[in-house]
């Protein structure tokens, strides 16, 4: 097997003392090997950003964005490529990584408006012959580290705007699917990136370690689990850094009586299902406002359920491939045991399911729950599989209710022909990002990407306008030019415009 190495300075590096496999989750066989960062190779790509980071701070924003629109076009030449890359490592369909990688080149497009995003604030004649103005100056060197779900579209959210920014990145992708985040991140370099402006290191903990200890790192960005999440910015922030950290979810979809129900089943089967159910986005739960709409819901789901096309993430015409590993597998499978015994109803059972000729794939069928309480793990817990869970309510403040209690506040929506439940919902949900009719509300690449509670630790949620807030530092400027003529006496009292 091939072992796929470190990006430093724009060349591949070695370090492979320790390793860990890559696998292709739809045969169950490791493809390749990869080699985990030491603290000495972390300690390579630091220098090598730290370098670079003077020239590029002082490169024009137009002429970094000429980068970004050059890589831009890399990335859609090479789309299928990509997309079989990240099928092969994560399982998702081709569809899907398409579909991924897409809205990662959204956020280049984004980026690649640097000369306006990064335009000041200026203001004249603020006081007697006195100019003030604003700059947004990138922070430094700059580090992120991005879950398997994504590993086109999360780093494509983080490097291209702290790039266009002027900073300089280090990226710590996951182990479990690096392959096509390595070849983006070639690409940028074919685009014209200059050496030393993006590193990509591989590693686990040990590396995490060291980005996070590093004095040099300013700032750190972090997608993934709510543990690890709360880790990185308790230990980041304690060192000074600028810490953002993306973590778990729980979404609930709740469905009015007025709802059009055939069309929230369709939005329904994609959200739960799709991907494996291994989005952050993903509903995992539908909270029925009333019995006849949950029993009409499972009703038309069952079928379509026990329908969906499972098999191989490299082919295509698929709904869903395998989960991503074994261990994440066996862990789905365990939720849906614990909800079988806290006394759900398994109405379809996604356990035991095999793919023919493709036994060893990690591959679970699409299962789902009704008659699920609150106190139940199934409920409370992310689970990252396709499992959908139905709760049943009796009012729409009862829905929102359940929701505010629940720890985490990542995503929602609601289905609803009616503009006051619509209204009242978005007013008074504590969830920060909402949909009305709209399953998965990932927001555009022109606005920003976060959640509530503890599904964010920090203060800027990711990409967008805070995304550029995150990775630039506001400097103020003001000037005055007195005439060379004049002489000013001291002035004791603090200056004012009065």
């Amino acid at each position: 097997m091939a072992t796929i190495k470190h990006l430093i300075h724009g060349e591949p590096v070695a370090d492979d003392a320790r390793t860990t496999d890559v696998f292709n989750p739809s045969t169950g066989q490791a493809i390749h090997t990869l080699g985990l960062a030491s603290r000495a190779t972390i300690r390579k790509a630091i220098d090598s950003a730290q370098a670079a980071f003077p020239a590029w701070r002082n490169t024009p924003a137009a002429k970094r964005a000429q980068v970004m629109f050059r890589f831009k076009q890399l990335l859609e030449a090479n789309e299928q490529r990509i997309a079989q890359l990240i099928s092969e490592e994560h399982g998702k369909t081709l569809e899907d990584a398409v579909g991924e990688l897409k809205r990662g080149i959204e956020n280049v497009e984004f980026a690649s408006a640097a000369p306006e995003i990064l335009k000041g604030e200026y203001s004249r004649n603020v006081g007697p012959n006195i100019d003030a103005w604003s700059d947004l100056q990138p922070i430094g060197v700059v580090a992120g580290i991005t879950p398997f779900n994504f590993p086109a579209m999360v780093p494509l959210w983080m490097y291209p705007l702290a790039i266009a920014c002027g900073n300089c990145f280090i990226l710590k992708p996951s182990e479990r699917d690096p392959s096509s985040t390595l070849l983006i991140a070639e690409l940028l370099h074919e685009a014209g990136l200059p050496k030393g402006v993006l590193n990509v290191v591989h590693g686990d903990k040990e590396a995490v370690d060291a980005l996070i200890e590093a004095p040099e790192v300013k700032a750190l960005s972090f997608v993934g689990s709510t543990p690890i999440a709360e880790y990185i910015y308790a230990e980041g922030t304690k060192r000074g850094k600028r810490v953002q950290a993306l973590g778990g979810a729980k979404n609930h979809a709740v469905l009015m009586p007025d709802a059009e129900l055939d069309n929230a089943v369709s939005a329904l089967m994609g959200a739960a299902y799709g991907s494996c159910g291994e989005r952050c986005m993903a509903i995992s739960v539908a909270v029925c406002v009333g019995d006849p709409v949950a029993d009409a819901l499972i009703d038309k789901l069952v079928p379509q359920i026990k329908a969906l096309k499972i098999g191989a993430g490299t082919s295509c015409g698929l709904d869903m491939g395998p989960l991503v590993t074994a261990a994440a597998r066996d862990k789905v499978l365990g939720y849906i045991d614990d909800g079988v015994a806290a006394g759900a109803k398994v109405v379809v059972d996604g356990r035991g399911f095999k793919v023919a000729g493709n036994e060893e794939g990690f591959f679970v069928g699409g299962t789902l729950f009704d008659r699920v309480t609150p106190e139940m793990r199934i409920y409370k817990e992310e689970i990252f599989g396709p499992v959908l869970c139905v709760v049943r309510v009796n009012s729409l403040e009862a829905a929102i209710q359940l929701i505010n209690d629940h720890e985490y506040g990542n995503g929602t929506c609601i289905f609803t022909r009616d503009g006051e439940s619509a209204r009242l919902f978005c007013d008074e949900i504590e969830v920060g990002m909402v949909g009305v009719n709209v399953p998965l509300p990932v927001p555009v690449s022109y606005h920003s990407f976060g959640g509530w509670k503890r599904s964010l630790f920090g203060d800027l949620h990711a990409y967008g306008p805070d995304g550029v807030r995150f990775y630039t530092r506001k400097k103020a400027i003001t000037q005055r030019w007195p005439k060379r003529t004049s002489h000013e006496a001291a002035q004791f009292a603090f200056p004012s415009n009065s």
